[in-house]
């Protein structure tokens, strides 16, 4: 019986051990494939862009010669891309962390988030806006409802062909409809690339330029970690996805028919209830002569 016991005992070690070596080694599915190494370059800076711990992490830094940035290797004509971020602590007044889709040429569409630096103890705006053919002018602004310096938080962009929503943590912020039925013109014929970098902005980012950079706090950092493009790859003039498809979750392209269900309505309508500051569509004094048709709509 004791010789029983001990191989008993033995066996439950050894399914122990190895367990602990499977969760130590194995990477989680949240991890796998997230290597910056293979997904982005970093485009100036003149080393101030940095990718660490073999891809895992990269981190953009700002003094007063430089700032610096990256863009990811592939484009795409439509996507769904997460990354998780950690914004400037302390006095990051006058600086701006970009986060944004933006296809090439004179006439270009964008999807920007912009993280506009504050003052210690104040919070930091979240700017969005949308470009189409190189026209914007479609800015919303939002406060966030923690402190996106203390840890990473996850950004996403999801740009399909029936809309663009902006989520943090999941919850949405915006959503912006395909309204080319009733003449909005909408991004959908230009690939994009993801872009981000930290630059100095202290001409209008904070309080309208009011507040300048206190170079004395710099080098300002910001990290990022975990970039998930789940995204059609434009190549050679190709879409990696089926576009025609009436079932896009047969190719784990589901996000490409996504909608805002109910639940997603009512966290998107409490974000813009409580933390919104400035959105286009309410600035009368902005339009004049009117304010732009998809604001009339009630659909951004």
């Amino acid at each position: 019986m004791a010789a029983a016991c001990v191989n008993n005992n033995n066996d439950a070690l050894i399914v122990i051990v190895i367990t602990l070596f499977l969760i130590i080694t194995l990477p989680s599915s949240s991890m796998a494939g997230s290597n910056f190494n293979q997904q982005v370059d970093i485009t100036w800076g003149d080393g101030r862009g940095k990718i660490l711990n073999s891809g895992k992490i990269l981190t953009l830094s700002l003094d007063r010669a430089s700032g610096s940035g990256f863009q990811s290797k592939n484009e795409y004509l439509y996507d769904k891309i997460d990354m998780q971020i950690k914004l400037v602590p302390g006095n990051s007044a006058g600086t701006v962390t970009a986060y944004y889709l933006r296809s090439d040429g004179i006439s270009w569409d964008e999807i920007d988030f912009e993280f506009l630096g504050n003052l210690s103890g104040d919070p930091y705006v979240v700017h969005t806006n949308v470009y189409t053919q190189g026209k914007g002018g479609k800015e919303q602004q939002f406060y966030l409802w923690f402190d996106p310096t203390a840890n990473l938080h996850t950004y996403s962009i999801l740009w399909n062909p029936a809309h663009i929503v902006f989520y943090i943590d999941g919850r949405p912020i915006r959503e912006f409809k395909n309204l080319e039925g009733v003449g909005v013109s909408y991004p959908k014929n230009q690939p994009m690339k993801l872009y981000s970098s930290l630059w100095n902005a202290d001409d209008w980012a904070t309080r309208g330029g009011l507040v300048k950079t206190d170079w004395s706090q710099a080098p300002f950092t910001a990290s990022f970690k975990n970039l998930k493009a789940n995204g059609c790859v434009w190549s050679n003039g190709v879409s990696s996805c089926n576009l025609s498809s009436s079932n896009s979750s047969n190719n784990n392209n589901s996000w490409l028919s996504q909608q805002l269900d109910s639940n997603g309505q009512r966290k998107l309508k409490w974000v813009q209830k409580n933390y919104m500051i400035y959105n286009y569509c309410s600035d009368i004094n902005r339009f004049p002569q009117g304010l732009p048709l998809e604001c009339t709509l009630r659909t951004t």
